[in-house]
C-alpha cells in the first residue's frame, strides 16, 4: 500500500510541474502578443542641458530628470524602459525658445516643455511618440558673469640659488 501512495504522489508532482510549465508558456505568449500592440507608458528619463549663454552662469538648474509619457509599440516602450537612462537626452539651450519670468527681479527663465517634444522624440530613436512631458515648465536661473581684475606687481626680492 505504501508503494501505491508514493506512486500517486509522484504522478501529482509531475502533473504540477507540467501545469506550471504550460502556465508559464502561456504567460510568455500572452506577453509577446501584448508587446506587439500599441501601448502607453511613462518613463523617468535623464536630461543634460548644454550651451547656456556665455555671458551668463547658471545658478539654479532645471530638473535633471523628466517624466516622458510615451505612446507606441510595446516592444519600443519596453526597450526604452530597459535601456532607460544609459544616455540622457540633450536640451540645447541656444536652440530652445526660453523666456524670462515676467515680473522677476532675478534672471529667472523658463522653457515650455511641450516645445521640446519634437527634438526629444528624434533623440530617443525608438519608434515611440512622446505625448507629454512633466514638469510642463522647466525653470532655471542665470546670473551675469562677474570678472574682477587685480593688478599684480612683481616682488623685488632676490632669491639666491642654493646647491644641495
Amino acid at each position: 500500500m505504501e508503494n501505491l501512495t508514493k506512486k500517486e504522489v509522484s504522478v501529482i508532482n509531475r502533473d504540477v510541474v507540467v501545469f506550471a510549465f504550460f502556465l508559464f508558456l502561456s504567460f510568455v505568449f500572452w506577453y509577446l502578443n501584448f508587446l506587439g500592440k500599441e501601448t502607453e507608458a511613462d518613463i523617468r528619463y535623464s536630461v543634460r542641458y548644454i550651451n547656456f549663454p556665455k555671458e551668463r552662469v547658471i545658478i539654479e538648474e532645471p530638473p535633471v530628470k523628466l517624466n516622458l509619457y510615451l505612446k507606441g509599440p510595446g516592444y519600443s516602450v519596453l526597450k526604452l524602459k530597459v535601456s532607460g537612462n544609459t544616455i540622457p537626452v540633450i536640451i540645447d539651450i541656444s536652440k530652445v525658445n526660453y523666456k524670462r519670468v515676467p515680473g522677476s527681479t532675478d534672471l529667472n527663465y523658463f522653457i515650455v516643455a511641450s516645445g521640446l517634444i519634437k527634438s526629444l522624440t528624434v533623440q530617443l530613436r525608438s519608434g515611440c511618440e512622446i505625448t507629454s512631458i512633466k514638469p510642463d515648465t522647466l525653470f532655471f536661473t542665470l546670473d551675469k558673469v562677474v570678472t574682477k581684475s587685480a593688478s599684480t606687481t612683481p616682488d623685488n626680492k632676490v632669491v639666491k640659488n642654493s646647491k644641495r
